[in-house]
């Protein structure tokens, strides 16, 4: 009776993705939340624009806009930051 040795090795496709994941942990999150910000950001401003076209509360929907334009601008920064250390690595 002849027994099969297991694997001890990993094939070089899960090998170099779990050497990517060491690198950079939680980098799907990162995106994920990046999107989840950056949407919630432009429908925020959008609300608030909408609302400064109208004239309606115009001293605190015009510091509200500015800031949900801040947090698209900033998830906007952090996704081309993520992928250029990605790029470079």
């Amino acid at each position: 009776m002849v027994q099969k040795k297991p694997k001890n090795r990993l094939d070089s496709e899960l090998y170099a993705r779990l050497k990517a994941e060491a690198a950079a942990p939680y980098g799907g999150l990162r995106k994920f939340i990046y999107i989840g910000f950056g949407a919630s950001g432009l429908i925020g401003a959008f609300i608030f624009f909408a609302q400064l076209l109208a004239g309606r509360d115009v001293e605190t929907a015009l510091p509200n806009f500015a800031l949900q334009i801040g947090v698209v601008g900033l998830m906007v920064f952090l996704w081309r930051w993520e992928q250029q250390r990605q790029r470079l690595k």
